[in-house]
């Protein structure tokens, strides 16, 4: 009994590095390929129905199935052996047997996988290939070779693995709908080396293929990313002057936030798996350690004139996007600083405005408060005027003198009562 308690998962992850082999190959022999993905939401698709589909090919063989849930299986269909492995988006069929076709690349190879069969796949046809494995045999026939079955324009022809092989492909699509794939194999090569090979062929075509689908997504979008761009280049300029309302400019940039918004992440998962499958395309072709054969382009250098401009425009078209939303979040800042500033300054107008209506109102109050005074010192001068009256004669006054020495003292009376009031009030 162990010391120590193991991980649930320490022997699954652990056997997951052994899991997918390659496979051994001798020469002559002849391998179909083919990978197959759902047309939409490749990633989340319904993984056992591609089990299933699996499942009816070994049937037609009587050979053994898969285990539940299992990602790759090695088995013998009739006289091909079947590699099957299921990825993140696609699955992938290579059915190899030992001899060749008295005919180059016959269509007859591919039939091992049946054409009712293909009809119920549960997606697609990414990409298929026949690779004709011989042996060595004169640099002229392999040159020649080269000659007769590949477009001289686009073909690629290397010698890998140090000199193990010498692979040459053109990557078209020939009538039948393949690609086709030559390896002419040294004297000596192993056959695992030789498996080795072919498997690697088969990936950098595949994931050339699947990232090619990030070219495409960024073609589709450009011609609207263009019209966003200008409308957007536009819309900032209005926010210069005085064209158009904030309440305008705010709807139009919602708008056009959300459309960049909903391309960025209907976008974000081919373009970063583009960008994966990228890199495996690159790495594939490096461990192949190519050298030159025959002054033929290597496998790099075909990849570099057609395939990396491609690479290129999905980076470009990816950071284009980002940057396009930067700007739309620059401006939403830029328009809720402009509508800020249009705010404060009806602040401030308001404030002016209310501190001109006190001023005013103070100034009314004032008037008030001296003609309350008058009329109050009246009606106060008349009822003082009746209580002297009679110190008139006494004081031999007349009643007009008397009011006149009477008005200032109850004036005056009369003003502080005023004032000592509205202190109170205050």
């Amino acid at each position: 009994m162990s010391p120590i308690e193991d991980h649930p998962l320490r022997y699954r992850l652990a056997n997951e590095l052994h899991a997918r082999p390659f496979p051994t190959m001798r020469a002559p022999s002849t391998a179909a390929y083919l990978a197959v993905k759902r047309a939409e939401g490749a990633a989340a698709r319904d993984r056992d129905a591609d089990m299933a589909h699996l499942i009816a090919l070994l049937d037609r063989h009587g050979a053994p199935h898969p285990q539940p849930g299992a990602t790759h299986y090695f088995g013998r269909i009739g006289r091909h052996t079947l590699k099957w492995e299921s990825h993140t988006e696609f699955v992938t069929y290579t059915a190899y047997t030992d001899g060749l076709s008295s005919r180059p690349f016959d269509p007859r190879d591919f039939e091992v996988f049946p054409d009712d069969w293909l009809s119920e796949a549960p997606g697609v046809r990414m990409t298929s290939a026949l690779i004709r494995i011989s042996p060595w045999k004169d640099k002229e026939t392999t040159r020649d070779e080269v000659a007769e079955w590949f477009v001289a324009e686009s073909v690629a022809v290397a010698r890998v693995l140090d000199d193990a092989a010498v692979v040459a492909g053109d990557f078209r699509i020939d009538p039948a709908g393949h690609l086709r794939f030559a390896v002419t194999v040294a004297p000596g090569t192993g056959e695992r080396r030789i498996g080795r090979v072919v498997q690697r062929l088969c990936e950098i075509e595949t994931y050339k293929a699947m990232s090619m689908l990030g070219f495409s997504r960024a073609r589709d979008m450009s011609p609207r990313m263009g019209e966003l761009d200008a409308e957007l280049s536009r819309m900032i300029g209005d926010m210069t002057g005085a064209a158009a309302s904030a309440e305008e400019t705010l709807t139009r940039l919602l708008s056009i936030s959300a459309e960049l918004e909903g391309m960025v992440a209907h976008s974000s998962f081919r373009f970063g798996a583009t960008e994966a499958y990228k890199n495996i395309v690159e790495q594939r072709i490096a461990v192949l350690r190519e050298q030159r054969f025959e002054g033929r382009q290597t496998f790099s250098e075909f990849m570099m004139r057609r395939y990396d401009p491609a690479m290129r425009t999905v980076n470009s078209a990816q950071d284009r996007l980002n940057a396009m939303a930067d700007r739309a979040m620059r401006a939403g800042e830029l328009l809720r600083t402009r509508v800020d500033v249009d705010r404060s300054a009806q602040n401030q107008s308001l404030l002016a405005s209310m501190d001109r209506r006190a001023d005013m109102q103070l100034r009314l109050q004032k008037t008030v408060e001296g003609l309350s005074v008058v009329a109050i010192s009246y009606y106060a001068v008349s009822l003082a005027g009746y209580m002297l009256y009679p110190l008139a004669g006494p004081l031999d006054l007349s009643k007009g003198m008397l009011m006149a020495l009477a008005t200032p003292p109850v004036v005056g009376a009369v003003w502080w009562m005023v004032r000592r009031i509205r202190k109170r009030m205050d």
